[in-house]
């Protein structure tokens, strides 16, 4: 596990899955923060393969925005262009590369809780 960050863990509980008491609620809460504080469109770098997403590790994409699937605690997807078609992988595989502040912060929020 990775260290604890106080300050990352003080904004997830206080802002994100505040008032959340089911992992339904937990997730809604995580696809309302990452749909708020994410500025679309973004460049993200694949960090790592997967196998529901056709990217390989250090392919460059553009973020475009977050698709109308079921949230999940375990996997938000964000939306993509690649090979000229829009599709959806997970945003644990990407880091932003030119993103805003808020951006970074929001998938550094994702990654830390998934490494929990």
């Amino acid at each position: 596990m990775a260290d604890r960050d106080e300050e990352r863990e003080e904004r997830i509980e206080m802002e994100i899955v505040v008032d959340a008491y089911t992992q339904d609620e937990q997730a809604v809460g995580w696809i309302t923060y990452l749909e708020e504080t994410m500025d679309f469109p973004f460049e993200a770098q694949c960090i790592e393969e997967r196998e529901v997403s056709p990217l390989k590790e250090g392919e460059t994409v553009s973020v475009l925005g977050m698709p109308s699937i079921e949230p999940s605690l375990r996997q938000q997807f964000v939306t993509i262009e690649w090979n000229d078609r829009e599709l959806g992988v997970p945003l644990k595989q990407l880091e932003p590369l030119e993103a805003s502040d808020d951006t970074e912060q929001a998938v550094a929020d994702w990654h830390y809780w998934l490494n929990r």
